[in-house]
């Protein structure tokens, strides 16, 4: 028999969108494409949109459904959009396939059959002629029926999916994306089902979610079939994947970040003659020990990183521009492969203006009700609007804020009107995610409690602009947007560095035009993600009951508690370093405080008493000492982890508090005993210049050391003998003193005068641009500033450039 509507893979490639829609159309060039050099894609055909168009023709429903959808729909009447959404389904699920066309489908489902066994249970999903493109994703529009294993379930599954072309958040996203109702066709995948109820499966992008970060690959996963992810009813693991570095050999996780996932999508039947997969599948508990652990394997995370890269290469160069990608991968419980089962181009960041930096930052602050994963990098206010099922959609007014248990596609005639989104459950590539990215609406998915701890009117602020972990703010809080054109940014004589702590903010900043990290902090990474004092990791006997458990939990996932610290600060600080690669990356090592160790689990055992921490046991006289030493070693191979195996040798390592020149030589010998040796594989290691002994001795320290970072913190501290953290003589505190500026002065020549860096990553050039301007002045090599001060003090820079006068003394 002639074939007619029916095109296998390999027969497909992206030029066949119009005859068998996205879906197939990705599949197919995969196939074809990528299949042959290592991305596992399963087979399958795709039933093309002709055999659509001849059951409309053969049925005669073109002019019913014209009435209906161009003539009786109001389409942002939530009523009439379900009533005529209703009408169009029932019409087409009364219709007949024609005799031909059936047959033809069940001959090519025997062929597939002899390549994959009797066993075969088949996927069929559909595929909009729309679908899939850079313009709309149709996100969760139309329907997938999965596990069918007979003919007559999958002509079913095949009419159903036509069918879903005419749901009433399909008719609303096609209006709203500007495509005519029935110009959109239904081609329907039908392919082999990769068995991930006995498996794990997820979502990747070739693309950070929120900031549009191109050098990473984010990967979504969970136990089960991927629509638990999809609907956001489980908060999935995560991992992130550094693309440059991958390429040049180095086999790490940049980042990861374990979800709760305590639940898992299985089938509930064998469903041999049923099509309708939601009603045939269920959710069961997931095992504390299985929720304790990854999903995936590292070397998983990575095979998967490479499928990514190699697709978005692929489509890159396809396509003759940069095309990030939106894929889904399964792996299959039976055969133990992982497959990528499908991939379109990215919507939301590839079609954004990479030259305009839109900034947004709060200017109160208030008090957290709840917390969750932050949804883009805006912020929201509005009034409070319980969802608790599709009835309470009617009550919701433009501008206030959706607040539900989760989201689904039939929302989205509402989702467009929200000022922002919440939800308790989902990661950040659920549903709500996807179309709220889309809408480019704030949202904050997974807070677990925002049902029960908000109420209907009352007002709120939404905040995506802190980081990974999304705010919500008890009333309405004042926040300024800023809308930077990069192009009119001018280039500096010197280098504009960033300081940074906080990894989760890391992507965020990627569009600042600065020339690196002037100093990234890692006790931030220590007292957020570890919790835990260094020497309670290497003496965990030493703890109590209480803090034992604390300990055990929060490393749970690792097997050892040292792999659980050197893994936490090598991927904190190598997330940070991969926000400006190749550009430097100053880290210094860890500078507590005696009383800040104290507050960390196991502190009370570890730290002593002291009047005066500030000058205390502090910085480089703590590397070396008993008391401390092991804890050094591992902060010591955490870095060597950073810069050896996950190839970050932008990283530059630098000492704080280094009283002495003897000191200083100590801690080198040191560091060299744990493997970071200065100058091996091109190792770089500063010391902070913020004691007025760094100053005076500058030629001695410049001999074991290869460059200088001024804190002008401590070194206005030291030089006016005013303590910084005492209110009762700040006023004497001053980094625009003379003396000071002389000290910053000498320090910047003595550096010269040594062929050594130098730099400043303290506070004063981001609170005073003429000390930036001073600065530049004396021929610093670059100034480190707090993120939300670079524009403002590039901007500075310029205008005082072109006075004649410097504003202060040189």
């Amino acid at each position: 028999m002639e074939k007619r509507y029916i095109k296998w893979f390999e027969d497909i490639s992206l030029k066949d969108i119009p005859e068998v829609g996205g879906k197939n159309a990705n599949l197919g060039e995969m196939y074809q494409h990528l299949k042959p050099i290592g991305v596992n894609v399963p087979n399958g055909f795709a039933i093309t949109s002709e055999a659509y168009q001849y059951i409309f023709d053969f049925n005669n429903l073109w002019k019913p459904l014209e009435k209906l959808l161009h003539h009786d729909l109001v389409v942002d009447d939530i009523n009439s959009l379900q009533k005529i959404s209703k009408k169009c389904k029932k019409l087409v699920n009364a219709a007949t396939i024609p005799p031909d066309l059936a047959d033809e489908i069940l001959d090519n489902y025997a062929k597939l059959k002899t390549q994959y066994g009797e066993k075969l249970r088949l996927a069929v999903r559909s595929s909009a002629t729309a679908e899939d493109s850079k313009e709309a994703s149709f996100a969760g529009q139309n329907e997938t029926y999965l596990n069918i294993s007979s003919k007559k379930a999958l002509l079913m599954a095949y009419k159903q999916c036509i069918a879903s072309n005419f749901e009433a958040r399909s008719i609303h996203y096609k209006h709203a994306n500007h495509f005519d109702y029935l110009k959109v066709f239904v081609s329907v995948v039908v392919m082999k089902m990769v068995r991930s109820d006995k498996a794990t499966s997820g979502v990747i992008f070739s693309i950070d979610t929120e900031t549009g970060f191109e050098d990473v690959v984010f990967i979504s996963a969970a136990y089960g079939l991927g629509e638990n992810i999809v609907q956001g009813v489980i908060e999935p693991d995560t991992f992130y994947v550094h693309k440059p570095t991958l390429e040049a050999g180095h086999r790490c996780v940049l980042k990861r970040r374990r979800g709760k996932k305590e639940k898992k999508m299985i089938f509930a039947a064998k469903n041999n003659n049923k099509f309708s997969s939601s009603k045939y599948t269920k959710n069961i508990d997931v095992t504390q020990k299985e929720q304790n652990r990854f999903c995936l394997s590292d070397d998983e995370v990575l095979l998967l990183a490479d499928y990514t890269m190699k697709i978005e290469h692929h489509y890159s160069n396809l396509l003759g521009v940069n095309t990030p990608m939106d894929i889904e991968w399964a792996k299959d419980g039976l055969d133990g492969i992982i497959y990528i089962v499908q991939a379109r181009p990215e919507t939301v960041h590839s079609n954004k203006d990479k030259l305009i930096l839109e900034t947004y930052k709060l200017k109160q602050t208030g008090t957290i009700v709840t917390t969750g994963n932050a949804i883009g990098t805006k912020i929201g206010t509005g009034s409070v609007r319980l969802i608790q099922n599709t009835q309470d959609l009617k009550k919701f007014k433009s501008g206030e804020i959706l607040v539900a248990n989760t989201t689904t596609p039939d929302w989205e005639p509402v989702m467009k009107r929200a000022a922002a989104i919440i939800t308790n459950h989902g990661g950040r590539t659920c549903h709500a995610a996807i179309i709220s990215r889309e809408l480019g609406v704030p949202a904050i998915v997974g807070t677990k409690n925002a049902t029960e701890v908000l109420n209907n009117a009352q007002k709120i602020t939404v905040s995506c602009a802190e980081g990974e972990i999304g705010n919500i703010y008890d009333g309405t809080l004042d926040f300024e947007v800023t809308r930077t054109n990069l192009k009119e940014v001018q280039k500096q004589p010197i280098k504009i560095m960033m300081n940074l702590a906080n990894p989760d903010l890391a992507f965020s900043l990627t569009s600042l035009p600065v020339d690196g990290v002037g100093l990234a902090r890692m006790e931030f990474i220590i007292s957020t993600y570890i919790k835990a004092h260094p020497m309670a990791i290497r003496h965990p006997e030493k703890l109590n009951k209480k803090e034992k458990a604390a300990l055990d939990q929060l490393s749970t996932a690792y097997q050892t508690k040292e792999e659980f610290f050197v893994t936490t600060l090598s991927e904190g600080i190598a997330t940070i370093a991969a926000s400006v690669y190749p550009n430097p990356c100053i880290v210094r090592m860890s500078d507590f405080k005696s009383n800040e160790y104290a507050n960390l689990i196991g502190g009370r055992v570890f730290e002593v008493a002291e009047e005066n921490p500030m000058i205390g046991f502090r910085g480089a006289a703590r590397y070396s000492h008993p008391s401390y030493k092991e804890g050094f070693e591992l902060e010591c191979r955490a870095m060597k982890r950073v810069r050896d195996e996950m190839g970050f040798t932008n990283v530059i390592l630098m000492i704080p508090f280094c009283r002495r020149v003897a000191e200083g030589k100590q801690v080198l010998d040191t560091m060299a005993q744990y493997g970071l040796k200065r100058g091996e594989n091109n190792l770089l290691i500063y010391v902070m210049c913020e004691i007025p002994n760094n100053v005076i001795s500058i030629d001695e320290f410049s001999k074991i050391f290869d460059g200088f970072s001024i804190g002008s913190n401590d070194l206005t501290q030291l030089t006016l003998g005013v303590d910084r953290e005492s209110e009762i003589v700040a006023f004497d505190y001053d980094e625009r003193d003379p003396g000071v500026l002389e000290m910053i002065k000498m320090a910047v020549l003595g550096a010269k005068r040594n062929h050594r860096y130098s730099g400043i990553c303290g506070q004063a050039p981001s609170d005073y641009p003429e000390i930036a301007k001073y600065l530049l002045d004396i021929g610093i090599e670059s100034i480190s500033l707090n993120p939300d001060s670079v524009l403002n003090v590039i901007q500075t820079l310029n205008t005082l450039q072109q006075t004649k006068k410097p504003p202060l003394p040189v």
